[in-house]
């Protein structure tokens, strides 16, 4: 707890939430969201994501900042961090972090998947398309690398125009995930993955800082073909380890854990 706080951790972020994020005369946010979007963001900061998609409500640019500044105040977190808008969407991202995360991405293989509808299954997206992808993940690199360069301030905000990217594909590197879905948008937005085997990955820890040991938070949830699972292997044992030595690295969260199960669906949603 901060030394000027005289009322529970847990407290004062719902105050803050509530203060901050709350529309016209709406509700606003319980307890157990804000606690839970307090635990996205210090996972942001600690590294252990590069960042997370804002999706409580219709809280716009404005408002976030305002409450990034306040859990900054209250000494939750201490990167710089930048509010990117694509497509409507807001991002929140560890400028550091998601540098970096980017430019490990270009160094080393890619792993996105094709789903595309015309697909009868899904399959490794051919070089044709990587190129195309790392030609967008460089200019969101430049991007960002000329924001964390020119914005003197602890968060910045910037847009960018999206028109011709896959923003499944960009959200799934932004968010940290170790493979990415992409599919053609030439005929609609349908995927080929109605009723596929679907290894769903579920990460999740406790954060002590937060909500004491006995509440967990889901940090990840993403999904591979079960098909493909053999060929990614290595990568995706590379990327668990990865996250458990950040893990160690840090004092906000701990016993993190790592589940896997398979599902089929009748229509997933990208």
């Amino acid at each position: 707890m901060h030394p000027a706080m005289v009322t529970p951790f847990s407290e004062v972020l719902a105050s803050v939430a509530q203060r901050c994020l709350r529309i016209g005369k709406n509700k606003g946010f319980s307890l157990a969201s804000s606690l839970d979007l307090a635990a996205q963001v210090l996972a942001v900061d600690c590294g252990l994501r590069p960042g997370f998609l804002y999706d409580y409500n219709a809280a716009g640019v404005g408002p976030i900042r305002s409450y990034m500044e306040a859990v900054q105040t209250a000494g939750l977190t201490r990167c710089h961090w930048h509010l990117l808008v694509l497509a409507g969407n807001i991002l929140i991202l560890n400028a550091e972090r998601a540098t970096a995360y980017l430019e490990a991405v270009l160094r080393e293989n890619m792993f996105i998947v094709d789903v595309s509808a015309a697909r009868s299954c899904p399959g490794m997206c051919d070089p044709q398309i990587l190129d195309h992808i790392k030609r967008h993940i460089i200019d969101l690199l430049n991007h960002l690398k000329t924001i964390e360069k020119d914005s003197p301030e602890m968060i910045s905000v910037s847009e960018l125009s999206s028109v011709d990217w896959n923003l499944c594909t960009v959200f799934g590197m932004l968010l940290g995930f170790p493979a990415s879905y992409w599919f053609s948008t030439d005929k609609g937005f349908e995927n080929c993955l109605s009723l596929t085997p679907l290894r769903v990955f579920s990460v999740q820890a406790s954060c002590p800082e937060i909500s004491g040991s006995s509440r967990r938070f889901q940090l990840y949830s993403f999904s591979v073909p079960e098909a493909l699972c053999v060929l990614m292997k290595e990568h995706l044992d590379a990327w668990s380890e990865s996250l458990k030595h950040i893990l160690e690295g840090q004092t906000s969260f701990q016993d993190l854990s790592i589940a896997t199960e398979t599902v089929s669906l009748a229509a997933v949603a990208l």
